[in-house]
């Protein structure tokens, strides 16, 4: 367990260094902002295509992770769509803002600096990469899709389409258009942009870190404490089981790519998640369920490894 720890807590005290640096004054929250904005729009983008562009298309195209991610994810998506309407009397926008909460991960500001410390930053940024496709063109667009069309006359697939439409615009979707093209073709970057990428992508991980301390500082859990509770255990104990579920249904998969696709889904959700509330006023109550499940997965997080290594025995 020490050696999980080990992993574990240098995350967490950079996310702790960047909460206490916003707290008491050293940065701002517009700060951390516009950091957020550097790492999502240069750094992840930079990660991703460095990480798919230097490997085969069989090995970036991974078909038995991309189903059973998208399963697990659209399981737990529409479980707790369905739990919150009928069971908890939501509307529809808030239990499809509740099934987003469960099934996008924060996979590029967490999960990928635990990950590069478990099976190395190759196959990490493969797995990131596999998973984003996933939370982009599926977990993300079918949630906006369902919350959309309560309020639309607009079929749900139509706003599904055109949210989909919007994603192309995404540099996150751009570097794995590119990625994807670069392992097709068997193209390499010249040696000057090869380390220019390189440089930018490795400044994703601990500027992502600092920004989600700076992120939480302000958030209160608000009076919602049922559904907040719920929406954190969806996130980090049913996502990364319905994935574990879905990956033994499937063949065999590369033992670092199925430590990555459990992993990722243990993440808290993404730290966007407040904003993409906003339409639906209820950015309060994501604010309060990121705020919560972000330092419960502390926990959970050391936990899924331990029990993936001593009781499943799985190692890269």
């Amino acid at each position: 367990m020490l050696h999980i720890l080990n992993i574990t807590a240098p995350i967490y005290l950079i996310i702790a260094a960047g909460f206490l640096a916003v707290r008491f004054g050293l940065f701002t929250k517009d700060d951390t902002r516009v950091m957020g904005r550097f790492v999502i729009q240069f750094c992840v983008p930079a990660l991703i295509f460095r990480a798919l562009s230097q490997r085969s298309l069989s090995d970036v195209l991974n078909a038995p992770y991309l189903i059973a991610y998208a399963l697990g994810s659209v399981a737990v998506s529409l479980g707790m769509m369905a739990y919150a309407h009928r069971r908890r009397g939501h509307p529809v926008p808030m239990a499809a803002i509740q099934g987003l909460g469960v099934s996008t991960s924060n996979s590029a500001f967490i999960g990928y600096p635990i990950l590069m410390q478990t099976i190395g930053p190759a196959a990490a940024g493969v797995g990131l990469a596999l998973s984003m496709i996933i939370e982009n063109l599926v977990a993300l667009p079918l949630a906006l899709a369902m919350a959309d069309s309560a309020g639309s006359s607009q079929h749900w697939h139509k706003t599904l389409a055109r949210t989909l439409r919007g994603l192309l615009k995404n540099p996150m979707i751009i570097a794995i258009l590119a990625g994807f093209a670069f392992a097709t073709l068997g193209l390499q970057l010249p040696e000057v942009l090869g380390r220019t990428v390189q440089i930018v992508a490795t400044a994703a991980s601990p500027v992502a870190l600092f920004v989600i301390g700076g992120s939480l500082v302000g958030l209160k859990l608000g009076g919602v404490r049922q559904d907040i509770a719920t929406v954190a255990f969806g996130k980090l104990v049913l996502h990364p089981l319905a994935v574990f579920c879905a990956l033994w249904l499937l063949p065999p998969l590369d033992p670092q790519l199925r430590i990555a696709a459990v992993v990722l889904a243990g993440m808290p959700m993404l730290s966007m998640y407040p904003v993409f509330a906003q339409k639906y006023h209820y950015e309060g109550f994501c604010a309060a369920a990121l705020l919560a499940t972000t330092v419960a997965s502390f926990l959970s997080i050391s936990v899924l490894l331990w029990a993936m290594h001593a009781v499943l025995g799985w190692t890269p």
